[in-house]
């Protein structure tokens, strides 16, 4: 089985490296990485160049954002199954796609654990979250997989559909949600930690932008589960994240 994991970037010579070494050391030896970049002006391009590895296949062209960049390497993957991996984060370690793969042999969709850490150096550890096993209408509960641990077969990929340009920041959990409620596939759920996400990125910038992107996580529930005008899900998904914090002693 291949696996394609596709990373969208845009001026990220400071942390691709990590992200592509952390591939690269992958022991399971059927995969692509896709870098989706948008146009980069600093050395990104450069960075990718110098790993010289075939496993490595870079687009770069102005794109509309990061789902829309996403949207392009769903058009573009040649695996069997795939997953986005951020280019500030990186495999927890080589034998994450390995894991990755024995769940997809047999399941339409395999998903696991995630700690975010300061920085890729030090992998001081700042949060741990425990994803969980996925129960029927979890979304409506506040739960949902992290992205970065979730792959996904390409018959499954076809049915889903692109990400939803109108959710914004909350397209990847539109493109869950959708995945896993609607399709019903075989779900495998890999009890540990698969990607090492940095504390800091777009997701985690601003309180601001966290509201809007749980109300847009709401409007998509609103839309595909039927939820009323407010649920549960839009309380309690915040208050799971209380339980990730790594809190001082």
């Amino acid at each position: 089985m291949k696996i394609s994991v596709l990373t969208v970037c845009l001026n990220a010579e400071r942390t691709i490296a990590h992200t592509i070494h952390s591939f690269l050391d992958q022991t399971w030896p059927d995969k692509e990485m896709l870098i989706i970049d948008g146009g980069s002006r600093d050395k990104t391009l450069e960075v990718a160049a110098s790993f010289g590895s075939n496993d490595l296949r870079v687009w770069s062209e102005p794109d509309g954002g990061i789902y829309d960049a996403m949207n392009k390497g769903l058009r573009l993957y040649g695996g069997d199954a795939l997953g986005f991996l951020n280019s500030d984060d990186t495999f927890h370690d080589s034998s994450a796609l390995a894991s990755i793969a024995a769940g997809l042999a047999e399941a339409e969709v395999v998903y696991g654990d995630l700690i975010f850490v300061s920085d890729h150096r030090s992998k001081r550890v700042l949060r741990t979250w425990k994803a969980g096993q996925y129960r029927r209408r979890s979304f409506q509960f506040g739960w949902l997989p992290p992205h970065p641990t979730f792959y996904i077969r390409r018959s499954l990929a076809d049915r889903i559909g692109p990400f939803d340009l109108n959710y914004g920041s909350a397209a990847d959990y539109d493109f869950m949600l959708r995945a896993m409620e609607l399709h019903k596939p075989k779900i495998r759920y890999v009890p540990w930690v698969l990607v090492d996400f940095q504390h800091g990125g777009r997701s985690t910038r601003s309180i601001r932008g966290y509201i809007a992107a749980n109300l847009n996580c709401l409007k998509s529930r609103q839309r595909h589960l039927k939820s009323p005008p407010l649920d549960l899900a839009l309380f309690a998904k915040p208050l799971r994240k209380l339980h990730q914090f790594h809190w001082p002693g």
